[in-house]
């Protein structure tokens, strides 16, 4: 019986993380993995209703929404590790800020392709979670809480205003000549060119969105704390026990959507339509947006625990599990893919290609992975790069070659 709940805890991990991953995806490959504000004019000419449909089901369902679940899973996979470390008796902290340093090496050579990379942040952001491991759940929620309401986001704006801490140019800036210039790199450069950009522009762009008032990288650091409550609290050990946790969190989660999007029109309705993201009004909108983006991540993270009770949409959720085992090789084979197929020095149709049919990609593209994932861990214990950062994490190649079998029961018998 323990077994079976270790199992099955393990596998509702692996499936809301490629989930997870599966919302990414499909807003990266909506942005045509720009990861920044494009010309004026991008796809003007190619946005018919079908087009807006499908941006404004991203924008409203997916952008900012499986980030958030994403990053909350790094929290909660921290944990675990802990945890895991702690029965055998053996000391992982230190091992954890290696893993931390390979997972940045690999970050990096991502970046080089698409300058959205996150894994260089959670690297960074890593080594910050450590301390608070074994401070009580309340703290963690009350820190990650003050995060939320956007004190650090206020702090950043009061001391770089509108301008990013690289000095680049204005982070809301979209007219500016670099950003020209870089969306000539990348729908024109060769490879070498994309890669020296997006090594210097594109990781400097990156660090401002992150520590600006965009403060990406504060909530990011809210979201391992949110993880790491997860793991504290045990609810992926025995769903149903703590089903009504869940649905009071659901509860809470729609009334805080319904409060935070009243606030948000409130703000931006009262702005002047020449605003600039320079103003305090703008960046205590972009905290009411954040808000509503929180709330939906909650809302969908309880939805999909909840439905996973259900026996009938456990075999259909279980579908993302082997490419939520995955996640870190399929997250770089995205990137390779997208950027292959969108940038000059691959396809190059970059600007060409309408939202719905990259939609529509995006979703065959999830699915060819979802396959492969399933087919390769029938022969592999790991991905690729899974086996690659375990193996340089402990110094030591590990075991590649499948062994006992990874079992997913509700789907072979599906």
């Amino acid at each position: 019986m323990n077994k079976l709940i270790k199992t099955d805890r393990i596998n509702s991990i692996d499936a809301l993380r490629g989930f997870a991953l599966a919302g990414v995806v499909l807003v990266h490959m909506l942005e045509q993995y720009i990861a920044g504000p494009a010309p004026e004019g991008f796809l003007e000419r190619l946005n018919g209703i079908p087009d807006q449909i499908v941006q404004g089901f991203i924008q409203l369902f997916l952008t900012g929404k499986f980030f958030a679940l994403f990053s909350i899973l790094f929290g909660l996979s921290f944990t675990i590790q802990m945890q895991s470390a702690e029965k055998k008796g053996v000391k992982f902290g230190g091992r954890f800020l290696w893993r931390a340093v390979l997972l940045f090496i690999i970050g990096y050579f991502h970046q080089l392709f698409y300058r959205g990379d996150i894994l260089t942040i959670y690297a960074v952001l890593a080594p910050f979670i450590i301390p608070f491991y074994r401070i009580p759940a309340k703290v963690l929620l009350v820190t990650a809480g003050i995060i939320f309401l956007g004190i650090p986001r206020f702090i950043a704006f009061y001391f770089f205003g509108g301008n990013g801490i690289s000095g680049v140019h204005a982070v809301m800036d979209t007219n500016h000549e670099l950003i020209r210039s870089y969306f000539d790199i990348i729908q024109n450069g060769s490879l070498i060119e994309v890669f020296k950009t997006n090594a210097t522009y594109g990781m400097l762009t990156k660090i401002d969105f992150q520590i600006s008032f965009f403060g990406r990288l504060y909530y990011t650091f809210g979201y391992f704390l949110i993880g790491l409550w997860l793991g504290r609290t045990g609810i992926f050990k025995d769903l149903a026990a703590h089903s009504k946790t869940i649905k009071n969190v659901l509860l809470w989660s729609i009334a805080g959507l319904m409060v935070s999007f009243v606030l948000m029109i409130a703000v931006f309705a009262n702005m002047a339509q020449t605003a600039d993201g320079a103003t305090w009004t703008f960046v205590l909108g972009m905290n009411f947006f954040d808000w509503v983006n929180i709330s939906m991540a909650s809302m969908i993270l309880c939805g999909f625990l909840l439905l996973y009770q259900k026996s009938s949409w456990k075999k259909r959720l279980l579908f993302f599990a082997p490419y939520g085992r995955m996640a870190l090789s399929n997250y770089i084979a995205q990137s390779m893919i997208g950027t292959f197929l969108l940038f000059g020095w691959g396809l190059g149709y970059l600007g060409q290609i309408r939202s719905l049919y990259m939609f529509v990609a995006g979703l065959l593209l999830i699915v060819v992975q979802t396959l492969v994932s399933k087919y390769w861990l029938q022969k592999f214990r790991y991905g690729p790069l899974e086996w690659l950062w375990r193996s340089a994490t402990y110094l030591k190649w590990q075991p590649f070659l499948k062994g006992p079998r990874l079992e997913y029961p509700e789907t072979t018998r599906a």
